[in-house]
């Protein structure tokens, strides 16, 4: 290793940075992690899906994960206001729609052997992650602000404060793994700003918040759930933290909180307020954290990979936490990126073409994300009568399970694509005044 300090430089220590540095590391690369916090620091983002399984197992942190306590996640829940939605003659799309739930066991998935996943506490969760790619030999700096990257023909040059002096660590490749920072992308001039997502979050953590006062099914009490709102694109998480604690998040479109002239405290109660039975709940529980924002959520990049650098996690894309997919595409983008990489050192080649596996498989599957998520804001609580129909159910529990990566389409997203189609180009149809504002694209974005 002449001339470099490390093999691959890594820039994040969040999800996506130390899973890729476990990979590495195992595989006897060496590389190094620099972090700007020191953690562990709050992060929003608590839930997981089965897809981050086969990962956590594969770097050795399964079982780490599984003893630290977090609560065990066993599916997912929707509930609505609305019941009395009439059948709109679909053959399987019936009435009684808004409120559905699923369990993850229904539907076996490669490389899980578990029924459950997590909900976790970031800011451990994220810490356990790190440490356990210090112990697989990765070096990991925290409290270390990385200012720029500099590309040359034979090295990547990471570069960064120490005191009053700024150094450089030289390295054969650097990955982003710097989450919602993008820094590479924001310094290469390639991130692209979504044209359909503008979502803006505000959120919370709620101690002895009843969390029976809106499942249909106490015994799954303690899924996570979507609350759907009476408002137009805006929809409420519910997730377990602790037995305790709940982290509770209002998500919308941003004009709306920019037109509303309300401060985070106040948007956030009058939203809820939206389901009185909610509001309800969360009065009656004690706020432990304070409101906390969360902007610019969605965005792409022209290029996530080039000569000498990967992009990875929500460095590369990010969509909307509807299907709390970030941890997954996180973790599942550094276990593709690491087979590249590992090819990419003992070839001695790091020309972007190194990575065209990796760019081809992760665009593939987030592609496939945000259509989803496009159309599932489109059918709004429609979108329950395919959770419901048996002829779908498994296909979109295989999308709710992360599980999105391989070459086919969905066939559930052929279908609710022609059902949109069909109710938005009626508006006399029964199901036209249920759904969403939000336009799902009529082509796959470029990013």
């Amino acid at each position: 290793m002449t001339g470099f300090d490390f093999d691959v430089a890594i820039i994040g220590g969040g999800p996506a940075g130390s899973t890729i540095a476990s990979y590495l590391a195992r595989a006897g690369i060496s590389c190094a992690v620099f972090e700007s916090a020191l953690f562990p620091r709050p992060h929003v983002g608590e839930s997981l899906v089965p897809a981050t399984t086969p990962v956590l197992s594969e770097i050795g942190a399964l079982e780490l994960v599984d003893g630290a306590g977090f609560p065990k996640k066993y599916g997912a829940a929707w509930t609505s206001e609305v019941s009395d939605i009439p059948s709109a003659g679909f053959g399987g799309l019936h009435s009684g729609l808004g409120a559905a739930e699923i369990e993850f066991s229904e539907r076996d998935q490669e490389g899980v052997a578990q029924d459950y996943t997590y909900h976790v506490d970031r800011g451990k969760f994220d810490q356990l992650l790190l440490q356990h790619a210090s112990s697989m030999g990765a070096k990991v700096f925290e409290g270390t602000r990385i200012r720029r990257v500099e590309f040359s023909e034979d090295a990547a040059t990471v570069r960064f404060p120490v005191g009053k002096q700024e150094v450089g660590v030289r390295a054969r490749m650097v990955v982003d793994a710097s989450g919602r920072d993008t820094f590479l992308g924001r310094q290469l001039g390639v991130k692209v700003p979504d044209p359909v997502f503008k979502q803006y979050a505000i959120h919370t953590w709620f101690d002895g918040l009843d969390r029976t006062a809106l499942a249909e099914n106490e015994r799954k009490a303690d899924y996570i759930f979507i609350h759907f709102l009476p408002i137009t694109d805006t929809w409420v998480w519910q997730i377990p933290i602790t037995e305790d604690i709940t982290s509770v998040g209002v998500v919308t479109q941003k004009k709306y909180f920019a037109g509303s002239g309300a401060d985070r405290e106040r948007f956030f109660w009058d939203t809820v307020g939206s389901r009185p039975e909610l509001r309800t709940a969360l009065e009656s529980a004690r706020r432990v954290r304070p409101f906390v924002s969360e902007g610019d959520y969605s965005y792409g990049m022209k290029e996530i990979t080039g000569d000498r650098f990967v992009m990875i996690g929500d460095a590369a894309r990010f969509v909307d936490p509807i299907f709390s997919s970030g941890v997954s595409v996180a973790l599942n983008s550094a276990r593709i990126a690491a087979e590249d990489i590992v090819s990419a050192v003992g070839n001695d080649d790091f020309g972007k073409s190194a990575f065209s596996r990796f760019e081809g498989k992760i665009r593939r599957g987030v592609r496939n994300w945000y259509e989803f998520i496009s159309i599932y804001y489109r059918l709004n609580i429609l979108f329950t009568a395919f959770v419901q129909d048996p002829r779908y159910r498994l296909d979109v529990l295989k999308m709710l399970q992360g599980d999105v990566y391989d070459d086919e389409e969905p066939r559930a997203l052929s279908a609710m694509r022609d059902v949109v189609k069909t109710v938005e180009e009626n508006p006399d149809h029964l199901w036209h005044g249920h759904l969403g504002e939000l336009k799902a694209p009529t082509a796959a974005p470029l990013f």
